[in-house]
């Protein structure tokens, strides 16, 4: 029996059965799901409906995440799924769908923000820095009035480790991109993810 996308085996709002008048279609079909896992980049392509292409990824290893109060972008690497809220067992496999948190490198953001405002972000060791003209410290300085980060995510750059959520889904598109966690998402995060721990 193939996977199919019909409603005409239902039964009616009223309960009763339906009558089969017809046989399934192919426009009714379903595939299997893509369980995209955590490893070397390993992407199908797939032919669809009219010609078109999706990109069923089967393991991925890094994706574009957006830090949306400093309003950046980087490629960062996934390490682990963290908290999934539609099945506890979509975190123990490890597998990355539309919706899941998982933890990122937080390096390259760390050095975009340490080389943005001139100031250390979690404990590390610090590099020489080159020698930068006036013009440049006078440019840094500014910015260092606005370099505020909330306490919590500082813990998380202090462990390397940065809290996200996929905004992409990698059986449709083949990425794995999203945003970092902050503000009132990340402590609604970090208590469902203690609360399962308990």
């Amino acid at each position: 029996m193939g996977i199919s996308r019909d409603s005409r085996h239902k039964r009616s709002h009223t309960g009763a059965k339906r009558a089969q008048y017809r046989k399934k279609r192919k426009f009714e079909l379903g595939r299997q799901a893509a369980n995209t896992k955590i490893g070397e980049k390993r992407i199908h392509v797939v032919r669809v409906r009219g010609g078109n292409l999706k990109y069923r990824a089967l393991r991925l290893e890094a994706g574009n995440f957006s830090w949306a109060s400093q309003a950046i972008t980087r490629k960062a690497r996934i390490i682990r799924v963290v908290y999934n809220a539609s099945n506890n067992e979509l975190v123990r496999t490890n597998t990355l769908v539309k919706g899941a948190v998982v933890e990122i490198d937080a390096v390259p953001l760390r050095q975009w923000y340490e080389k943005h405002y001139g100031q250390v972000l979690g404990k590390h060791k610090q590099e020489e820095q080159a020698k930068q003209s006036n013009k440049v410290l006078r440019k840094i300085e500014a910015r260092q009035k606005d370099a505020t980060i909330e306490s919590e995510l500082s813990h998380q750059f202090v462990a390397g480790r940065v809290l996200a959520r996929l905004t992409s889904r990698p059986g449709q598109s083949g990425r794995a991109d999203g945003y970092i966690l902050e503000g009132k998402e990340l402590e609604f995060y970090l208590r469902k993810i203690r609360s399962r721990k308990a």
